[in-house]
């Protein structure tokens, strides 16, 4: 049976044979989404392979917890985890990047919200399976810098990996939080039926794990593909701080250090992504990512590192 036959199946044993299906626009990933439509709505088709994306269990895990505490998270319409096929409440188009480009003004609430809602989440129980990120995890993290972006630096990579692994090492002592991971305005959808920051419709997560506070504040202000105001930056940062009741200098030091391991891997997964699979597109983001790299490489904790990662090439975006 064919891959487009095997869905077929999925969506006539889900009561939803000849709904009009319509191709959303994917992500970094292999996985495929669909609108599908009727009489009574729409929903989201997730088609994720499990030969070319692996299970889907570690997003139905996610979805459950982040659903069992109010926080919006899609509801489960139907599911088939061994074909990798899963039917998702439809949270509509207006997401995060599309409010914001329509009315700028938007930006600062929209992530206000969202920060609250990282500061809601961070006082929850962690879900069950997920091992707490150790410092030389997260160094081991930077290699596609060095396998893709940068491979004429690749016998920099164990001595840069030492110094992000000695520098993490005080923020992977904090206690862990569940980091979402992929946690940017394009990933959100603003409800506006909704309240507070269940006004925030969460879709992408199935790659969580659990860190630092910080992570995924840095995902959302550090975003690859926008640009965020430095105003809005450090506003949602003290924002931040202050309802979570942080030390600010101890923050601020775990976000610079995140942003920059995060970036750092971010180029290699860009180059990786134009490089074998076709999608030359991402090339154009990494300037903005070297951007905010540069950013997190002037705070005092990343001194250190600064001497090991100085021969790494700017990117250049082919013409």
């Amino acid at each position: 049976m064919s891959r487009e036959e095997a869905l077929l199946h999925f969506l006539a044993r889900a009561g939803r044979a000849g709904w009009t299906r319509r191709a959303l626009a994917g992500d970094a990933s292999a996985r495929r989404y669909e609108r599908i439509s009727g009489d009574t709505g729409s929903l989201i088709l997730m088609d994720a392979d499990p030969a070319t994306c692996g299970p889907v269990q570690p997003f139905l895990a996610i979805r459950e917890h982040l659903y069992h505490y109010g926080f919006s998270a899609p509801a489960l319409w139907a599911e088939d985890q061994e074909a990798g096929f899963l039917l998702l409440e439809d949270f509509g188009d207006a997401l995060f990047t599309r409010v914001m480009a329509d009315d700028p003004a938007r930006e600062l609430p929209l992530y206000r919200s969202a920060a609250a809602l990282l500061a809601r989440l961070h006082g929850k129980p962690l879900p069950g399976g997920l091992t707490p990120m150790t410092a030389e995890a997260l160094a081991a993290m930077i290699a596609p810098a060095f396998d893709f972006y940068a491979p004429g630096q690749s016998g920099q990579l164990p001595a840069v990996q030492a110094a992000f692994a000695e520098a993490l090492r005080p923020v992977a002592a904090q206690p862990a939080v569940l980091a979402l991971r992929d946690f940017h305005a394009e990933n959100m959808v603003f409800l506006s039926d909704r309240k507070g920051d269940r006004q925030v419709g969460l879709l992408d997560f199935q790659d969580a794990f659990a860190t630092h506070p910080a992570y995924d504040l840095v995902s959302m202000l550090q975003d690859a593909r926008r640009d965020v105001s430095p105003g809005t930056e450090e506003e949602i940062i003290a924002f931040f701080i202050a309802r979570t009741g942080a030390d600010s200098a101890k923050f601020r030091a775990a976000y610079a250090l995140l942003g920059a391991q995060r970036n750092l891997r971010i180029l290699g997964i860009f180059s990786r992504l134009a490089a074998t699979r076709h999608k030359p597109q991402y090339l154009a983001l990494q300037p903005r990512v070297w951007r905010h790299l540069q950013a997190d490489m002037a705070h005092p904790a990343l001194a250190p590192i600064r001497e090991a990662l100085a021969p790494l090439p700017s990117p250049v975006v082919p013409a």
